[in-house]
């Protein structure tokens, strides 16, 4: 198995991004995660997608870490800091759900706040129901279950041909469109990871990993998460939403909503786009306010 490491001077001097980085080896490969805060405190799971890496939670990180939580945000193998296996297949649903459950674990996460959109959500919604002592709260954004009994939607279909034929896929010109608020050094810093194409395995996988079929990997332990979430539930949920999202917007959400027991109406972000994090200053604040409120009762 090749890999690659993205050299270290490649993420000097990113903008908003002071954090130290927490290396661990998993399986022969060196991972990364930031870990912030109190140890013993309540974690704050942020799970990113595709294409980006732990480096799009920057704008939420501050208000959880005042808020007294311990912040861990993994990059996925092939993405952010993590190492970069070369051969594409490599990357499957389930090697990726492994790395996520085994971080659990092993960072022995406990009072979990799981956040989750795109593939963080895909990924990441299949994890509580395995371990339910261990969360507590879910702040979902722009995100789906890959159950592969619903039709993809046409929005995904363009995007998943478009990569499959940009294997050099320039992630930086992808987020500065999708957020045009961003700076000239914010969007560079999502190509960071990624010297060249060889780099970029795992960027091109995820799409053609999105479950398309009732047999496809990942279809039916994503049935089974979507049976909890609507029956065994038992947690606080925070629901917020990019209104310019084409993919996975305000009507995929709120279909989405159906299936989470007890989630209430979501926060929609008016000028927020797929990449919600991008406006997640706005995002933690009021998610953190609806669960303090509730607390007060």
């Amino acid at each position: 198995m090749e890999a690659l490491r993205t050299p270290d001077a490649r993420f000097e001097e990113l903008p908003g991004f002071p954090w130290t980085p927490h290396y661990f080896e998993w399986r022969g490969l060196r991972a990364h995660a930031l870990d912030e805060g109190p140890r013993d405190a309540p974690a704050l799971l942020a799970l990113h997608g595709e294409p980006t890496w732990s480096y799009l939670y920057r704008r939420m990180i501050p208000p959880f870490l005042a808020a007294g939580y311990r912040v861990v945000a993994p990059d996925f193998i092939g993405f952010g800091r993590s190492d970069k296996v070369v051969d594409d297949t490599w990357y499957t649903f389930d090697t990726h759900r492994e790395f996520l459950l085994e971080l659990v674990e092993r960072m022995d996460l406990k009072r979990v706040t799981i956040a989750v959109q795109d593939w963080g959500g895909l990924l990441g919604l299949t994890l509580p129901m395995e371990a339910p002592a261990r969360y507590e709260k879910l702040l979902i954004m722009n995100t789906a279950l890959g159950t592969g009994d619903v039709p993809l939607t046409d929005g995904f279909k363009s995007w998943r041909a478009y990569v499959a034929k940009t294997p050099d896929l320039d992630c930086g010109k992808l987020l500065a469109r999708a957020c045009p608020h961003l700076s000239a050094a914010e969007a560079a810093a999502y190509e960071a990871p990624y010297p060249d194409a060889r780099h970029k395995a795992g960027v091109r996988r995820f799409p053609s990993l999105v479950p398309d079929g009732p047999d496809a990997p990942g279809a039916a332990i994503s049935r089974k998460a979507r049976d909890w979430w609507k029956s065994a539930w038992k947690g606080d949920t925070f629901m917020a939403v990019g209104a310019k999202d084409p993919v996975l917007g305000p009507s995929v959400m709120n279909a989405l909503r159906k299936l989470i027991r007890n989630c209430p109406e979501p926060y929609v972000h008016a000028e927020g786009g797929h990449f919600l994090q991008e406006w997640g200053d706005d995002v933690a604040r009021a998610a953190l306010a609806h669960w303090g409120k509730r607390q007060a009762f």
